[in-house]
């Protein structure tokens, strides 16, 4: 299982730098922002609101806005940086807040962190209105495998995170009703491995599973590892791919 405080420290230190380098972050985020609703709403929830690029949709949204996040370091940086709102350092896994009390519940490419479908859905459920509705953007597990194929061919520890399903959330027995889910795949591309592996750590995304090698595994893997990426070079560059996942619920 993997540690939230690792989780937590890692953002928390690319709190700084995350913006130079969110490109796909953002237009990831930009997408979920189309599917906001028209209408105010008393309670918005930013779960994972992390630097707080969305908190000025969000904000416009909601009578109070709530920016909850893992990394203590992400809400003092949004804070710090003009961001609206109440701050509140949360898991969402145990949510500090109450039952029924959201209206609104917005969720960018933070909940696949969460490795427990069944408490991460009842979670999202029990602080959820009747008729509220619920807006994630989330990665699926074949989300930057030509990394994860490129390590396994040097070694077998594990170097790239992985991400449950979404159907993995969509088969738990909650009252939230999915009324759309869409998937796309991105593709950045980089010159060489060291600038996707530079940008996964500035972005606070680099590999923080328990069973990660600590270092880089030895020079020796690593140089395999980049010349076994080689293989996916296109004209555009190396590829990382991303599989994105958007999901709309409502409370029943």
């Amino acid at each position: 299982m993997r540690d939230k405080r690792l989780v937590a420290a890692s953002f928390s230190r690319a709190a700084t730098s995350y913006d130079r380098v969110a490109g796909l972050q953002r237009r990831i985020a930009n997408q979920l922002l189309r599917w906001l609703p028209d209408d105010m709403v008393d309670v918005a929830v930013d779960l994972g609101s992390g630097t707080g690029y969305a908190n000025r949709w969000l904000d416009a949204r909601a009578r109070q806005l709530l920016n909850v996040d893992l990394a203590q370091g992400m809400l003092s940086f949004a804070r710090d940086n003009g961001s609206q709102g109440v701050f509140m350092a949360g898991d969402a896994e145990a949510l500090p807040l109450a039952d029924a009390s959201v209206d609104l519940l917005w969720s960018s490419l933070a909940l696949q962190w969460s490795e427990q479908p069944q408490i991460l859905m009842q979670e999202l459920a029990r602080v959820m209105r009747p008729g509220g509705r619920l807006l994630i953007s989330t990665l699926g597990p074949q989300t930057l495998f030509e990394l994860r194929e490129a390590w396994a061919a040097v070694d077998t520890g594990q170097h790239v995170n992985q991400f449950v399903a979404p159907a993995d959330w969509l088969a738990v027995d909650v009252p939230l009703e999915c009324l759309r889910h869409q998937q796309s795949n991105e593709v950045e591309y980089y010159s060489e491995v060291g600038q996707l592996l530079r940008e996964l750590r500035a972005l606070g995304a680099h590999n923080v599973n328990p069973q990660r090698r600590h270092g880089l595994g030895g020079q020796a893997a690593l140089k395999g590892m980049m010349q076994y990426y080689q293989r996916y070079r296109t004209s555009a560059g190396l590829p990382a791919s991303y599989e994105v996942h958007y999901l709309e619920f409502v409370r029943r």
